[in-house]
This record gives structure tokens, sequence and C-alpha cells, in this order.
């Protein structure tokens, strides 16, 4: 599995006060991708993984609240995890380790929204899902920084994980 370290700061896991876990899903149906828009930028389904749930508990949950789609798996193995290390966040004196795990599922269910459980910030957001060609990924993704920016790094560590993906498939 291969690791990505963000640390702008050069924290030690001595300063940090606060972990957070998130898992965060390669969903692919028929050689498409499915992700979530909303406000103007792209994301893998996934999300928060909360006190004592397992990371595979997590993927069920979040692909779920997000997709509609009832996964029901056993067990999973990321192919990938980001160490993000943030100084004074989200308030001073906070010092929050993130760490975030990526799997690839493939699953021959649609979405359905009807069966989501989106939250404020993503109903505000005009949360939408899109299917893209997971040949075209990095196209669909660097086009939308050039248009609307990437003011939270997501679309760049999309990027990144899909590197990291397609280079899995090649040594595979």
């Amino acid at each position: 599995m291969k690791t990505i370290i963000s640390n702008e700061y050069n924290l030690t896991d001595e300063d940090i006060n606060e972990v957070v876990k998130r898992v965060k899903v390669l969903l692919i149906n028929n050689n498409e991708v499915i992700l979530g828009y909303s406000n103007h930028e792209y994301q893998f389904p996934g999300g928060h993984v909360k006190d004592g749930e397992e990371l595979v508990d997590a993927i069920n949950r979040e692909v779920e609240e997000e997709t509609g789609i009832k996964l029901n798996l056993k067990e999973a193995k990321p192919f990938a995890r980001l160490y993000g290390y943030y100084k004074d966040w989200p308030k001073v004196g906070n010092n929050r380790k993130i760490e975030i795990y990526y799997y690839e599922i493939k699953t021959l269910e649609k979405p359905n929204l009807a069966n989501t459980k989106l939250t404020n910030n993503e109903i505000k957001g005009n949360f939408e899902l899109r299917t893209i060609p997971l040949s075209n990924i990095e196209e669909e993704l660097t086009k939308n920084i050039q248009v609307y920016k990437d003011k939270h790094g997501i679309t760049k560590e999309m990027l990144e994980v899909f590197r990291i993906y397609n280079d899995n498939i090649i040594v595979k």
C-alpha cells in the first residue's frame, strides 16, 4: 500500500492532539467511476470513520449515505493511504492528523439518490453523482481545476490517488 504524507508544518505525531480517520472509495461500475460533485468539486464517496467503527463498516455506511448503493462488504484492503498533518486546525491550538484510507470497490449496482443521506453542506452545494469513464478521469479533474480552481486541494489529492491506482493496475 502506497502512503502519501502531507505535512507542510513539519509536525510530529507528538504535536498532534486530534486524529481523524476517513475512508474514500474509488467506486467503479463497468469501467466508470462514480463520484460525488458539489460546490464545483469532485469527491470520492466516503467520509469520517466513527469512534469504534471498523474501516470496512465505514465504507459500507458512507457509500450508502452518498450513493444509495448497499455494499455489505465484510472485508476490504486499501490500495493507498494519506497522512495529513494540520497545525491549528480547525482552531488555534488544535493540531490535527487526518488518516485517509483509499479503496477500490467494483459494483454492478447503480446509484440511487432516493436512498442517500446527504449533509446540509452537500445539499446546499447541489450535490449530484456523476459517472466518468475511468480512462477520462485525469482529463475531467484537470478541466474542473482549470475552470473552478482547487480551493481545498481535494482534486490534487484525487489525481495523485488515481495515479497510484493506475500504477497498481500495471504492477498486478
